[in-house]
Order: C-alpha cells, then sequence, then structure tokens
C-alpha cells in the first residue's frame, strides 16, 4: 500500500509540476503577445517620430534659406536708405521748388508712383496700373515747356535727376 501511497504522491508531484510548467507556458506566450503588440505600436510611434523630425528639419532649412533671403533683402534696403539719406541731405527742396516748381512736383510725383508701384509688387500685387492722369499731365505739360524753350535757356534742377521717365 505504501508502493501506492508513493505512486499517488509522485503522480501528484509530477502533475503539479506540469501544471505549473503549463501555466508559465501560458503566461509566458500571452506576454510575448502583449509585447508583440506593443512593439508594433511603437515602431509605429517611432516611424511617426522619424517623419515629424524630417519634416521639422525641412521646415527650419526652408525657413532659414527664407530668412538669409529677407536678410539681403533687408541689407539692400538698407544700403538704399543710406543712398536716399545722402540724396536728402545734398538736396534743397526749397532752392529747387523755387527754381522749377512745376519740374520738382512732376519728378516727385512721379518718384512717389513709381514707389507705390514697387511697394504693390512687393506685397504681391501682380497688376500692372498705368500712369495717373495728373502725372501724363504734368508730363505733357512738361515735355512742351521744354519744347519752348529748346532755343533759349532751360531751368537746371541742380544735378537731380528721378526716374520718371522709367515708371509705367
Amino acid at each position: 500500500m505504501i508502493k501506492v501511497y508513493f505512486f499517488l504522491l509522485l503522480a501528484g508531484i509530477l502533475a503539479g509540476i506540469g501544471y505549473a510548467a503549463k501555466y508559465y507556458y501560458d503566461t509566458t506566450q500571452s506576454t510575448i503577445a502583449v509585447l508583440r503588440e506593443n512593439n508594433a505600436q511603437l515602431e509605429v510611434a517611432v516611424q511617426t517620430a522619424n517623419e515629424s523630425l524630417e519634416l521639422v528639419q525641412s521646415e527650419n532649412k526652408k525657413y532659414a534659406e527664407l530668412n538669409n533671403a529677407l536678410q539681403n533683402k533687408l541689407q539692400r534696403a538698407e544700403a538704399y536708405s543710406d543712398e536716399l539719406r545722402g540724396k536728402f541731405a545734398n538736396l534743397d527742396l526749397v532752392l529747387e521748388a523755387m527754381k522749377d516748381a512745376q519740374s520738382l512736383e512732376g519728378r516727385m510725383n512721379g518718384a512717389t508712383a513709381k514707389l507705390w508701384r514697387e511697394f504693390m509688387a512687393d506685397t504681391g500685387n501682380t497688376n500692372t496700373y498705368d500712369k495717373p492722369q495728373w502725372l501724363l499731365d504734368m508730363e505733357a505739360a512738361r515735355d512742351r515747356n521744354q519744347n519752348s524753350n529748346e532755343g533759349g535757356e532751360t531751368s537746371s534742377t541742380s544735378g537731380v535727376e528721378t526716374e520718371t521717365a522709367t515708371v509705367n
């Protein structure tokens, strides 16, 4: 009878070990399945993070190029501003106005119209505008005045020139 008890005890121990092994195997497999699922989610997250990083880097490069372009434009604008300051420092508008007010007015109006067209072009407006009628009238009057003075003395503007002829 002891052999039967011993055999039953041994069978119970082996059954317990078998059950423990089966339990360990099942829990390990479920843990592996959860880890596999988490790994897939992490791979997607890493891929998204890498794509976002590449996008940020490309946009950062684009912004750096745009910033350099703006910096160059700013430097040109500052140089032009310095040039204008120099011109205005050498310009005596009161004396000019006293000598030939109509010519000065026409040149200033033409330069102002040109400046506004450049502002419009810089802000993205691609429309082209003809010269205003008042400016055309003034230029025609100035041309008539110059044609009538060709034989005699012509008025001088102390070497100051503008680009009214190039305004479209």
